[in-house]
């Protein structure tokens, strides 16, 4: 399930606030610029298929987000439990970063979460099947696919370049709730 749950960013112990409603972790994420929307596959995937499918699936959606942004690169990642890159992969996204580019997730299956620092708070957002999260460009965060990785997400990109992070040095990841602790 979809959840937000807010921190202040210095205590990682106690939650300010959980939203599980689409509308309210909308409208939290909205007052911090970032965007989220629900959309809906126009017909049915099958776990087996790949970027050419999935990206049928979702067309019009894509279609109208790069209207919107003029994405260059969009592209289909999958990551599963027995993938034997799951570790390393995980621990490249954990600590504090920022992109000079939008992070623009879909995720078609699975479930990530995605840590935005903002205002002095954390937004703890746990994104699930038919979540898109767009955060801006120089959005303070960091992501945690879990120890036991299971996704199936679109990436849109606006410099060819693609996922260019940017590390902060802060420490701040390390005290908040991983993934699995969380979920």
């Amino acid at each position: 399930m979809t959840t937000l749950t807010i921190y202040a960013d210095s205590d990682a112990r106690t939650p300010l606030q959980t939203l599980t409603r689409f509308e309210d972790i909308r409208d939290a994420l909205a007052g911090i610029g970032v965007e989220f929307e629900r959309w809906d596959a126009s017909k049915p995937l099958k776990p087996e298929d790949g970027a050419e499918e999935v990206i049928a699936a979702y067309q019009d959606a894509i279609d109208k987000l790069n209207r919107k942004y003029g994405f260059v690169t969009i592209d289909v990642v999958a990551m599963h439990p027995e993938n034997p890159q799951a570790e390393a992969a995980r621990g490249k996204f954990l600590a504090e970063h920022t992109h000079d580019d939008f992070e623009t997730r879909f995720f078609v299956d699975g479930s990530g979460m995605f840590y935005i620092r903002s205002g002095g708070k954390v937004y703890m957002t746990e994104c699930t099947r038919g979540d898109l999260i767009n955060l801006p460009a120089n959005t303070t965060h960091w992501f945690d696919m879990g120890p036991k990785p299971f996704f199936k997400a679109i990436r849109f990109f606006r410099i060819a370049e693609g996922w260019v992070g940017k590390f902060t040095g802060d420490t701040i990841a390390d005290r908040f709730p991983r993934f699995e602790r969380a979920a």
